[in-house]
């Protein structure tokens, strides 16, 4: 049997620790578009539009992430 001692206020901090960490990466990203620096995995070069693709929807979860986290 699994039991789990997670109560609302872990939750909350779970929530608010993950949505800060998607905030952040969103804005590398964003960072990333604005100043135009390649950003690059190997031998490939991520495009533009990709890192735009992440920040929406980074910024999606950061978003989400909060919301739950203010209704706790």
């Amino acid at each position: 049997m699994f039991i789990t001692f997670i109560t609302p206020s872990n939750n909350k901090w779970y929530l608010t620790v993950t949505a800060s960490i998607f905030t952040v990466v969103a804005i590398a990203h964003l960072a990333l578009i604005v100043l135009q620096m390649p950003a690059t995995i190997g031998i490939y070069t991520v495009p533009y539009e990709v890192n735009g693709l992440l920040v929406v929807v980074l910024g999606y979860l950061a978003t989400r992430g909060f919301m739950a986290a203010h209704r706790l």
